[in-house]
């Protein structure tokens, strides 16, 4: 069948042969199918949709349109955790090295952050002569070593997915469900694990913006994974608000070692510990009670700090770091942001407050910038914190001076004040 007839059968909301769909993400991977017919396609996507059927097999033709990686030698316990993306999210530094101490297998390629902050391989990259690229034989020995790895993307892994994103970028369909769902999932399907679990984000500083658009992307998700024989469970948590209290990198992993020993802010500890305990069932074939309970243990105990230390080693990094993390130093320039009045926090816009730590140099404005491992914000006080005048609010840290002044007005403008007390919403809305 042409291309020109897939439109033509999409534009009318009639549904795609399994054959139909692999033809065309063949032909557009290797180049003959046009941008522009697969930009009326995926308009036709955008205003008609996709049966779950559809879905199904869009997901299958992408992910099995470039390399896989075959991760059987570790049986059925190989798990994997995504996130949707939002402000401070630095769950993988913690949960990874959980699951791994309760026995999980996590061997996880991980991508480059593109706007806010950095993306996990940026974090982990804050640690001196930290390696995120490994031959295929350099991390399984390093899985069996210590049930964990985390290295950046590699090889030619979903080329479909990464050809229709960038088109979608520019053509305004990135925000359809089959689209969406497809893109993430066909990249864990590749990557091989037995076991994923999502973490849809909702609110301001995410790309869906309510709770009941990102129930709608995670049942879509586990369905998808499900249907393809993985073990595939999400939470919907809350992205209204900054994750924890640092945005930025060194200062992302500095938090996450706070919360490996002990310490903390408790919205990072409780979403962590939701992650860990989904994943840990899903690996160890443990109920949730008895997840909940080694997961707790084993942060509590060290022994996940301990998992924290060895990873970071094992991959070339220096695990001083890991045990004292002051050792990332400090910046040249900082500013903070003063109460003017008393109050409390009434809200705060994560993705303002993702974009200042942006301009600071904690993220990428485009893909050849630098990020400064140093740069970005400390939020000290969050929605519903009480706050009298003169208390530090927020304190902006960069080695940029002229940035200061801008990131500075953002910072102001997405953090307001009320006179009265504040309830705070859910941090986790649901479990799929």
């Amino acid at each position: 069948m042409r291309m020109y007839d897939i439109i033509e059968k999409k534009k009318h909301g009639l549904e795609l042969t399994r054959d139909e769909i692999f033809q065309m993400i063949r032909e557009y991977t290797d180049g003959s199918i046009p941008d522009y017919q697969m930009s009326a396609f995926c308009m036709a996507v955008y205003f008609k949709g996709m049966s779950d059927r559809e879905i199904f097999d869009l997901t299958e033709a992408m992910a099995t349109s470039g390399d896989t990686v075959d991760l059987s030698v570790f049986g059925d316990k190989s798990v994997d955790k995504h996130s949707t993306g939002g402000v401070g999210d630095k769950t993988t530094l913690i949960v990874a090295p959980i699951v791994a101490a309760c026995g999980g297998i996590v061997a996880k390629m991980s991508g480059r952050g593109l706007g806010h902050t950095g993306g996990t391989v940026d974090k982990l990259e804050s640690f001196p002569g930290f390696h995120t690229s490994l031959s295929p034989e350099a991390f399984t020995a390093q899985v069996q070593k210590c049930n964990l790895a985390v290295i950046g993307q590699s090889g030619d892994l979903a080329p479909a997915d990464k050809k229709l994103y960038a088109l979608r970028d520019v053509t305004a369909t990135v925000d359809t469900i089959p689209l969406i769902a497809s893109s993430i999932m066909s990249k864990k399907l590749a990557a091989g694990t037995k076991s994923i679990v999502l973490d849809v984000k909702c609110g301001s500083g995410a790309f869906m913006k309510t709770p009941e658009q990102a129930k709608a992307l995670a049942e879509m998700m586990v369905k998808i994974g499900r249907a393809h024989g993985r073990n595939t469970h999400a939470i919907i948590s809350n992205m209204d608000i900054p994750l924890g209290h640092a945005i930025g990198n060194a200062l992302e992993v500095t938090e996450a070692i706070e919360v490996l020993t002990g310490k903390g802010p408790d919205d990072l500890r409780e979403v962590c510990l939701t992650l860990a305990t989904l994943m840990v069932a899903a690996s160890c074939h443990l109920s949730i009670e008895e997840s909940k309970a080694r997961t707790k243990e084993a942060l509590d105990s060290g022994a996940a700090h301990a998992k924290f230390c060895q990873w970071i080693e094992a991959q070339g990094g220096d695990a001083a770091y890991a045990r004292d993390p002051s050792l990332f130093g400090t910046v040249a320039h900082s500013l903070e942001i003063i109460a003017e009045a008393d109050g409390y926090v009434l809200s705060c816009n994560a993705e303002e407050i993702g974009l200042a730590a942006m301009m600071l140099g904690a993220g990428r404005e485009t893909a050849e910038s630098v990020i400064d491992p140093r740069a970005g914000i400390l939020l000290l006080k969050k929605p519903g914190d009480a706050v009298k005048a003169g208390d530090v609010i927020a304190r902006l840290l960069t080695e940029r001076a002229d940035t200061l002044a801008g990131a500075a007005d953002k910072v102001k403008a997405a953090i307001q004040l009320s006179d009265k007390a504040v309830e705070t919403g859910k941090l986790i809305y649901e479990i799929i």
